[in-house]
């Protein structure tokens, strides 16, 4: 079932949580047109001095100055939060990248939802966040 049903998030206090210690972030689905959401939220990231890398199998050249790689398996290293623009159907195989990689946490943008695959990388000890800006969540927890 996805796309549909209750989301399961956590409490404003873990979400603040991840917020507060993230220091680096995949965004999956970056895209270079400025007006896009995912560019928007990644000059955000970068503007927050945080190490941010984009995956886009379809960028050939840097955005916003950053490294791109074509998969999430192809990011060296951990990453402390895998934020996902990227249609829901796409995110099982996004989490089961998350779990081979054992990144801490995986934030599904607005919009996108699939409690299976959210379950499942829950059951892997992952933070998810599902259906919700980051930014906004940023600007709504880290700034009272």
């Amino acid at each position: 079932m996805s796309g549909e049903g209750t989301v399961s998030n956590p409490s404003d206090e873990v979400v603040r949580g991840i917020l507060e210690n993230m220091r680096r972030v995949a965004v999956v689905g970056l895209s270079a047109k400025p007006d896009r959401a995912s560019y928007g939220v990644t000059r955000f990231l970068v503007g927050r001095d945080l190490d941010v890398v984009g995956v886009n199998p379809v960028l050939k050249e840097k955005v916003l100055d950053l490294e791109i790689f074509p998969t999430l398996a192809d990011v060296p290293g951990k990453v402390d939060v895998v934020d996902v623009f990227r249609r829901s159907d796409a995110v099982p195989e996004i989490v089961d990248a998350v779990i081979a990689r054992g990144d801490a946490c995986i934030w599904l943008q607005e919009g996108v939802v699939h409690e299976e695959a959210a379950a499942k990388a829950r059951a892997a000890g992952i933070q998810v966040v599902s259906d919700r800006c980051l930014y906004k969540e940023w600007l709504r927890l880290m700034n009272g």
